[in-house]
């Protein structure tokens, strides 16, 4: 599942993902029919139409093993949300039942699935790591990204200070709330410049969104990156 950020603006986010799970044995499936999973329908409280787009990706993806999602927001949206927008129809709900079952974060398929911490990737450097909101608070994830940081021989992963605190980002609050929001970026931008780290890391789109645009328009020499571009060995810190 690429996500609709990871297809519109960083489309070079999935290709990454796929060459990282195809070197590490995995057969991909790719279906072409996806599209949003719902999250900004189900937050702005349209939950009728989140409700049809929860059906419709229950079905597109019925027949998946496995169902890996390079963003912590989508994985929980799938997870957390799914079965109970579903509810009123039985078939449809066992569905998405079975649908978060079988739904993993990128960073959790990983280490939880394919059972790996561990991975040789030409990407170097010293990077520090940023923890996406709803991966860490509707997930409870933590640490199998920085376990697989630190699996790459060639990189430091050095924590950022206040690593569990909002980018600002939060989907359409950056917009509703746009001052609030850049006083949260600008707090962080500066913790992570206090770090040295060359590399920002992060598992969602939409904080590598909100940070990078940051890091651009305060000229920082720090680069924003998704996890899987370094494990899969794109540029280096």
């Amino acid at each position: 599942m690429i996500t609709c950020l990871g297809d519109v603006f960083f489309p070079e986010v999935g290709v990454a993902m796929v060459r990282l799970l195809r070197g590490l044995g995995v057969e991909l499936d790719f279906p072409e029919a996806q599209t949003c999973c719902g999250m900004p329908l189900f937050n702005s409280g349209y939950h009728h139409d989140a409700a049809e787009v929860a059906a419709r990706t229950v079905k597109l993806f019925e027949r998946a093993e496995h169902v890996v999602v390079p963003s912590g927001s989508c994985a929980w949206m799938v997870k957390a949300e799914y079965p109970g927008l579903l509810k009123h129809d039985p078939a449809l709900r066992a569905a998405a039942e079975s649908l978060a079952r079988r739904t993993r974060e990128l960073s959790q398929f990983i280490v939880e699935v394919l059972g790996i911490t561990r991975i040789e990737s030409s990407f170097a450097g010293k990077v520090t790591y940023h923890d996406s909101c709803h991966l860490l608070r509707g997930l409870g994830e933590s640490s199998s990204p920085r376990v697989l940081l630190r699996g790459v021989p060639g990189v430091e992963l050095v924590e950022l200070p206040g690593a569990d605190q909002c980018c600002g980002f939060g989907g359409s609050f950056s917009v509703r709330l746009p001052e609030v929001s850049s006083a949260i970026l600008d707090k962080k931008l500066a913790n992570v410049e206090s770090t040295g780290a060359r590399c920002l890391v992060a598992c969602d789109a939409g904080c590598l969104m909100q940070m990078g645009g940051g890091l651009t328009r305060r000229g920082s020499r720090v680069k924003a990156v998704h996890l899987a571009q370094v494990l899969a060995g794109e540029g280096d810190a």
